[in-house]
């Protein structure tokens, strides 16, 4: 009892210190709220500029000049035809590339580097393999399409980026990157930037591949196949890379201006350790937009990359920013609009996610490319066999529409015809 008693003597009350609890690692993810609750913002109206049938679509979104504002599409296509392009996805290879379109021709990557034109009408005008001699077709994924300066620019899982003549699918020249171009370029001026590796910046002359110069940054191996493509104004080139990193750069001479960090992740989620740029660098006006598949959105100065604000959604393809908001898909699976001046959440709408539900072993879920703004609507093409038509104002899906064995791609838009390339290797066009 004697003891007893001088142990409880020599107890001291525990002080609890009045004040807000916070997450010491807070600090790291900069003005995002790691726990906070969806926010609501009560813009609810939307100004849309006028549709315009727009007859090409040669790169992906992030660069103004190859943005259009709102292309032209019926408010319910339907399956005008089909053409096959080569292999779909696979175990161990995916398609990667979006379709392009110009002059006529729609031009597509397959998974295993067979480029494809097919006319507007349906008909395969040519076809150009791009496997190397000393390898075979299987043996490397990914890859990525750009129209510019007359040429179709073709980057490869197999290290390369190739010039090809358009009309005729023949060789012009091709550059050894001794890394993987499974990203998009993009085409500006007498350069094309293409991030290869997830971790180098090339600038190529478009008339005979010569490099111009090159940035890089710290490797890392936690990325998902197909780098960023670069965006591009008449003054800057924003790359992204695997390790969550950007660098703002003079686009003709390559002298690096600044350099940011997509910080912070998802919490909980074991996906959110892969911290590689999916949502591609978008410009619209004085502001960069992108995305990470840890679960973050930030808005940068392109100027200075200073931070804007950041938003707790992760993007995993390139926003769609229009008429005061931005629209993404979310690594959560959600197609999301966003306030543009805060980032605050305006709605979200949830998509399909797990293919299989099953406690502990839910692991496969459903893709979803996009959203373009089309007709008046926000389209998102899925793998689970539908093209999906939401309502930019408040989010509701309006109508769904079959794409047989499902979508692999984001949908594209010219002429009036929605193109988009299926899992099995075909191209579809909906009018």
């Amino acid at each position: 009892m004697v003891a007893v008693s001088l142990l409880a003597a020599c107890t001291e009350k525990e002080v609890i210190l009045p004040g807000k609890r916070e997450d010491i690692r807070s600090i790291l993810t900069e003005n995002a709220a790691e726990d906070a609750a969806p926010r609501t913002a009560a813009i609810r109206r939307l100004t849309l500029p006028r549709t315009r049938n727009n007859s090409s679509w040669t790169h992906r979104i992030g660069t103004p000049k190859y943005r259009p504002a709102h292309p032209a599409l019926a408010a319910a296509p339907a399956l005008a035809w089909s053409a096959d392009i080569g292999v779909g996805d696979g175990k161990r290879n995916r398609i990667t590339a979006d379709p392009v379109v110009d002059q006529g021709r729609v031009f597509t990557l397959d998974a295993e580097a067979l480029v494809t034109a097919t006319s507007t009408a349906g008909a395969t005008l040519w076809q150009t393999n791009l496997t190397p001699a000393q390898d075979q077709p299987g043996d490397a994924s990914g890859g990525g399409l750009a129209l510019g300066a007359g040429k179709l620019f073709v980057a490869s899982g197999f290290g390369t980026l190739t010039a090809i003549d358009p009309a005729s699918g023949k060789v012009l020249w091709q550059q050894k990157l001794g890394e993987t171009g499974s990203g998009a370029p993009t085409v500006y001026g007498d350069l094309v930037y293409l991030t290869g590796g997830d971790d180098t910046a090339w600038a190529l002359e478009v008339d005979t591949g010569r490099v111009r110069w090159q940035l890089s940054q710290a490797p890392d191996v936690n990325n998902v196949l197909g780098a960023s493509a670069p965006a591009v104004n008449d003054k800057f080139v924003i790359f992204a890379y695997g390790d969550g990193a950007l660098h703002g750069a003079f686009r003709k001479g390559g002298l690096r201006l600044w350099s940011s960090y997509v910080s912070g992740q998802r919490r909980f989620k074991s996906l959110a350790k892969i911290g590689d740029i999916t949502g591609d660098p978008v410009i619209d006006g004085n502001t960069v937009y992108v995305g990470s598949h840890s679960g973050r959105l930030v808005a940068l100065d392109i100027n200075t990359g200073k931070r804007i604000w950041t938003a707790t959604e992760g993007a995993i393809s390139p926003v769609w920013p229009v008429g005061g908001s931005v629209f993404a898909l979310t690594d959560q699976n959600e197609l999301v609009r966003l306030n543009a001046s805060d980032g605050s959440r305006i709605w979200g709408t949830k998509l399909p996610n797990f293919v299989k539900f099953q406690p502990r072993k839910a692991a496969e879920v459903y893709a979803h490319y996009g959203p373009v703004l089309a007709g008046g609507q926000l389209v998102v093409a899925s793998n689970d066999g539908l093209l999906r038509f939401f309502d930019p104002v408040t989010g509701d899906l309006t109508r769904t529409v079959e794409v047989p064995g499902g979508a692999t791609t984001a949908p594209v838009v010219a002429g009036g015809t929605l193109y988009v390339v299926g899992t099995k290797g075909q191209l579809f066009a909906f009018r």
